[in-house]
């Protein structure tokens, strides 16, 4: 029974440093990332890059095209 209560102990010590870093990386600099999404020509080939696969009207679903 107390190796029971000791990895139940760990299991929520490790959930609560996870959703920590979670919460951290939400709550951090968001700048940078979006440094990061513009700056280089990558980013700039994903901004420019049409949808594959526009939604229709009603944005249900999104059919697929042979070929």
């Amino acid at each position: 029974m107390k190796l029971e209560s000791y990895l139940l102990g760990g299991l929520f010590t490790a959930c609560l440093v996870v959703c920590g870093l979670i919460l951290g990386a939400m709550l951090g600099d968001p700048a940078h990332s979006m440094r990061l999404a513009s700056g280089g020509s990558l980013g700039t080939a994903l901004l420019a890059a049409p949808s594959t696969c526009a939604l229709p009207a009603d944005g249900v679903m999104c059919p697929r095209l042979p070929g």
